[in-house]
């Protein structure tokens, strides 16, 4: 399905694994368990990233909207 608006793209992204860079320029991947309409987003399974190497596992995760620069849905 098309998403036609950007919290449509989030509902289909639900549940599946994306990649979430932040301002910082750290990298954060897990599956999207929860967002608001803030793009507050909550990952399970979470994995913070650099240079394509795991920093550390970090299991749940809380990433604040106004950090986040994309979100993109893994293939």
């Amino acid at each position: 399905m098309e998403a036609s608006r950007p919290l449509d793209a989030l509902n289909d992204a639900r549940n599946k694994r994306v990649i979430v860079e932040l301002k910082n320029n750290k990298q954060y991947i897990g599956k999207l368990k929860a967002f608001d309409i803030h793009i507050n987003v909550v990952l399970e399974d979470a994995e913070e990233r650099a240079n394509n190497e795991v920093l550390r596992k970090m299991g749940v995760v809380f990433l604040r909207g106004d950090t986040i620069t994309i979100i993109s849905p893994q293939q």
